[in-house]
């Protein structure tokens, strides 16, 4: 079940749904509405290696904005930072977003319970469009979680995402790989 207003704020009160900054005017009825952080990045390389570390450049965008192009991937970061310790947490983008013809993932939507973290956002776009750091990016859902999780993400030993950032992460697949025994983990 998705968790309502009423439910996320219970969640924020009990800490088991935590937002920084939380602002009370962010809550939709069963979303929170989160942020463009000012910090993007981009690959290096032209071409990409899954089992490669692909270092990424990052810049800011100008109080201006900043024009994204349909030829590129764009690491985004939210400026919310999350924990979520009791409920799945989903990032989708918001329909205003989606009708300037950006997308804000290519497949990460899904955070698991314990993910405590900025959100790292795959951002592509349809043609040509212009975007500002602050601006609404993007809502977060919360579905409730059968049963008590017993190896939640912020205490995973081989958790990629957890050192708390306020820039874009670049994919971490190439720790996926064992290269003694050749094969992916």
């Amino acid at each position: 079940m998705i968790l309502t207003d009423r439910d996320i704020l219970e969640a924020i009160e009990t800490k088991t749904i935590v937002i920084e900054p939380y602002r009370r005017e962010c809550l939709g009825s069963n979303s929170y509405d989160v942020h463009l952080g000012a910090v993007l990045a981009c690959y290096k390389d032209a071409v990409l290696d899954a089992r490669a570390h692909n270092e990424i450049k990052y810049f800011t965008i100008p109080d201006e904005g900043y024009v994204l192009r349909t030829d590129m991937l764009y690491l985004g970061v939210t400026e919310e930072y999350t924990e979520t310790h009791a409920h799945v947490p989903f990032l989708e983008g918001k329909s205003s977003v989606g009708r300037l013809g950006i997308d804000i993932h290519a497949t990460a939507g899904k955070g698991d319970v314990g993910f405590c973290n900025t959100w790292t956002l795959e951002i592509s776009v349809k043609q040509p469009v212009r975007i500002y750091a602050g601006m609404p990016i993007g809502q977060l859902i919360y579905f409730e979680v059968k049963g008590e999780c017993i190896n939640p993400y912020n205490s995973k030993a081989n958790a990629k995402y957890n050192a708390r950032t306020i820039k874009p992460v670049e994919s971490m697949m190439f720790k996926n790989y064992d290269e003694a025994a050749g094969r992916w983990k």
